[in-house]
């Protein structure tokens, strides 16, 4: 059976684990923008203790593996009934939010200070000029490396499979398994994750050249 074969008999499958991978990957990240621009606004701050629990975050998710943050959760949050999947959609949001703090941290920093000061003589109080002035600037510097940490955490979330999660490098490891061939559904599995990049790279260039557009 050649290989063009084994991907038309196989795509069924494979295409429930893309779902499942798109959609750990979207909810993951959903999650991981909020975590991210919270502690955003704690590095941000001033507030010494603040600072400091926004440092310590970052540097455990920078500190330690991936993997090791996922099986953590995993076992962690299944222990309290918790679904694999949402334990993994929390693990990888843990881990992408810290990169993603660093992301606002720097695209609100970047906003000329100028901009708050306008905001204040306006009379809108700092949360209402950050709200209307600063952060709409920000989001707009900030989307490029979105998009690439967006793409990132993609393909991070084929590390699910080492709990379990059916999405698509579980789905090639297991037919590797099963038809004694992990080169050919290796290669295949590659192809979905080349789809999918390509896709979301495709939504990203377009979300720029809107807001670039809307400037």
């Amino acid at each position: 059976m050649d290989l063009l074969t084994k991907f038309i008999d196989t795509y069924p499958i494979f295409l429930k684990g893309m779902l499942l991978t798109f959609q750990l990957t979207i909810v993951s990240i959903f999650v991981a923008i909020f975590i991210g621009l919270f502690f955003a606004f704690l590095k941000i701050s001033k507030v010494k203790i603040l600072e400091w629990i926004a440092d310590i975050y970052i540097f455990l998710v920078r500190g330690t593996p991936l993997v090791v943050q996922i099986f953590i959760f995993y076992f962690g949050l299944t222990s309290l009934n918790i679904s694999g999947f949402w334990s993994v959609v929390l693990g990888l949001a843990f881990h992408n939010g810290a990169y993603i703090a660093e992301i606002f941290r720097g695209a609100i920093q970047s906003v000329d200070n100028g901009q708050m000061e306008a905001g204040r003589s306006l009379g809108m109080s700092a949360a209402l000029s950050m709200r209307r002035i600063i952060l709409p600037q920000a989001s707009r510097r900030a989307l490029p490396p979105l998009g690439n940490q967006f793409i990132i955490a993609l393909k991070d979330s084929s590390l699910a499979s080492f709990v379990g999660v059916y999405e698509l490098f579980n789905i090639a490891t297991t037919q590797g398994s099963i038809k004694y061939d992990y080169m050919s559904y290796l290669l295949i599995v590659a192809v979905y994750y080349l789809v999918l990049v390509l896709f979301f790279s495709i939504i990203v260039n377009l979300i720029e050249k809107r807001m670039a557009s809307s400037d």
